[in-house]
């Protein structure tokens, strides 16, 4: 016959449990603390090199726009100047048919410096553009690999 347990051996039976439960659950707790801990900190150092990401980008961008700047004062100054130059000429020329090859000429040659600069100027803002992004695009790297490392943690 089967002995009937007592009253202490259920009690110790079940403190037994109560405590491999309790040491299991505080284990777990414990890694997964850990784990978030970890995430934490890639996720700051993640934002920290985020920002410094987005101030290089300013920094280049506010460059590239002085670069800008300074290009079309430069062109405007030289273009004011040309036309105050042709109109001195066509001021002291003799007859019609000078004024109107001197008019023809500068017309020429006014369009092609307004060509010329305007592909100047493209080329510089493509390039300000790609030198802004640059660093975000590295970020957007960056982000993909914490994902992609908290998905398999």
């Amino acid at each position: 016959m089967a002995k009937a347990k007592t009253a202490g051996e259920k009690l110790n039976g079940t403190t037994e449990a109560f405590e491999t439960a309790f040491k299991t659950g505080t284990e777990t707790m414990k890694a997964n603390f850990e784990k978030a801990v970890k995430g934490y900190d890639q996720l700051l150092g993640f934002s920290k090199d985020t920002v410094e990401a987005y101030v290089k980008a300013a920094n280049v961008a506010g460059k590239g726009a002085e670069s800008l700047h300074n290009e079309i004062y430069t062109y405007s100054k030289a273009s004011i100047e040309g036309s105050i130059a042709n109109a001195k000429a066509l001021m002291a020329s003799k007859s019609a048919h000078e004024a109107f090859e001197l008019q023809t000429g500068f017309a020429k040659s006014a369009f092609d410096s307004y060509v010329a600069e305007m592909t100047k100027l493209s080329e510089l803002m493509v390039a300000t553009s790609k030198e802004t992004f640059e660093p975000l695009q590295s970020r957007v790297q960056a982000w993909v690999d914490v994902v992609q490392s908290a998905r398999a943690a």
